[in-house]
C-alpha cells in the first residue's frame, strides 16, 4: 500500500499494552498535524481503558523513532504569514507533550534510530526511554534558529549533574547528537537495551508489566560522554553565551575548540533565546514551560533567522545560513527580552 494511504499513527491494543506506531518512515516519522492528532486520540483512548496497563511507542521503518516536527511545513506557513496554522501546530503538539507527562500508566518508548526534537517530546515526558546502540538523540534547534521546545525547557535544566544545568545547556546550544549509551549517561534516556533484544522486550511488555524492562537492560558501554562531563560542567555553566565562549577558550583543548566552532555556526539569536529559556525553565513546572515555549514560538517563527535556518539545513541543504544579526556580539538584549514578552 502507498504510504500516503496508510495511517501516520497506528494505535491498537495488544495483550495488556496500548501500542502506538509512528508510521511515516520515508519522512523519518517526523510529526505533522495528523500524527499529533493521532497521539492525542490514542492517549485519550488508553488513559481510561482498564484493559491497557501500559503504552509502547515505536517508530516504523528501522531508521528513526521520530526525527522531529515537520518544520518545513512551519516555515512554509511562516513565509505565507499564516500565524494561525503555526499556532495550531504548536498548541496541539505541546498539549500532547503535557498529556504524556500526566499519563497515569507507564509510557515506554522503544528508541532505535534517530530521535530528535518532537521525537524527544513524545518520549522524554514518559516513564521509560529505552535506547539501543543505534539510537541517536538530539535537540538540534539552534541550527535552524528555533529553540529547545516540546517541554525540554523543563527537562534539560533538570538533567543529572551540577554546575548550573551545564549538561542541558551543552545539549541545547550545540545540538550534540548522543548515541544511545550517551543518552543514558546524560539522563535523556533511562534504559539501554541492545537492538537484538528489542523484539523480546516488546513481547514481554505485552503482558502489561513495565518492570520487565529491567530484565533486558545491559550496562551502558563506555561511550565518551562521561569522560567529557567535567569539561562540559566547566565550560557550559555560564550565564551568558559570552561566559561559555570564554570558558571554552580557557579550556584550550581540541574538544573546546570544536564546541566553539559549532556555537559560532548556530543562529546567534537562537542561542541567546535558548539560554534564556533554560534559565527561566529551571524555575517553572512543565505546564509553565510549555506555556512559555508557545509564547516564544510566535516571535521566533517571525524572526528572519527561522526561515533562513530551515532553508539552509532542510530545504536547500547548503548549510550556509546568513543570520540576522550575524554574530553573538551584535545581539540586542532588549530584542531578546521582547521575544519573551518581557
Amino acid at each position: 500500500m502507498d504510504q500516503s494511504m496508510e495511517q501516520s499513527v497506528v494505535a491498537g491494543v495488544e495483550g495488556r499494552a496500548g501500542t502506538i506506531l509512528m508510521n511515516r518512515p520515508r519522512a523519518l516519522n517526523a510529526l505533522d498535524t495528523g500524527m499529533i492528532a493521532g497521539f492525542a486520540e490514542a492517549i485519550a483512548r488508553f488513559r481510561d481503558d482498564p484493559a491497557v496497563a501500559l503504552v509502547i511507542v515505536e517508530g516504523a521503518g528501522g531508521r528513526a523513532f521520530c526525527a522531529g516536527g515537520d518544520v518545513r511545513a512551519i516555515r512554509d506557513a511562516a513565509l505565507r504569514g499564516d500565524a494561525a496554522e503555526i499556532e495550531a501546530f504548536f498548541t496541539s503538539e505541546y498539549a500532547v507533550n503535557r498529556a504524556i507527562a500526566e499519563f497515569p500508566k507507564p509510557w515506554i518508548s522503544l528508541i532505535d534510530g534517530v530521535c530528535m526534537g518532537g521525537g524527544i517530546g513524545v518520549s522524554v515526558h514518559g516513564s521509560h526511554r529505552v535506547v539501543t546502540e543505534h539510537a541517536l538523540l538530539a535537540m538540534p534547534e539552534t541550527a535552524i534558529a528555533l529553540f529547545p521546545d516540546v517541554g525540554t525547557s523543563y527537562s534539560l535544566p533538570r538533567l543529572p549533574g551540577g554546575a548550573g544545568g551545564a549538561m542541558g545547556k551543552f545539549l541545547a546550544l550545540t545540538g550534540a547528537r548522543l548515541r544511545g549509551p550517551q543518552a543514558v549517561e546524560a539522563g535523556l534516556a533511562t534504559h539501554y537495551v541492545p537492538r537484538e533484544r528489542l523484539p523480546a522486550l516488546r513481547a514481554a511488555l505485552l503482558e502489561g508489566d513495565a518492570s520487565v524492562v529491567d530484565r533486558f537492560i545491559q550496562a551502558v558501554p563506555p561511550d565518551g560522554l562521561e569522560s567529557q562531563r567535567a569539561a562540559i560542567e566547566r565550560c557550559f555553566a555560564g550565564e551568558t553565551i559570552g561566559d561559555i565562549l570564554a570558558a571554552l577558550e580557557a579550556e584550550g583543548t581540541d574538544w573546546a575548540r570544536e564546541q566553539t566552532a559549532i556555537l559560532r555556526r548556530m543562529s546567534p539569536t537562537s542561542m541567546v533565546v535558548s539560554l534564556g529559556l533554560l534559565r527561566r525553565g529551571a524555575a517553572l513546572d512543565l505546564p509553565g514551560c510549555l506555556e512559555m515555549e508557545l509564547r516564544l514560538t510566535r516571535a521566533v517563527t517571525r524572526h528572519p533567522d527561522f526561515a533562513e535556518g530551515v532553508r539552509a539545513v532542510l530545504v536547500d541543504k547548503d548549510n550556509a545560513p546568513r543570520w540576522t544579526p550575524p554574530t553573538i556580539e551584535e545581539i540586542d538584549p532588549a530584542a531578546i527580552r521582547a521575544m519573551f514578552g518581557a
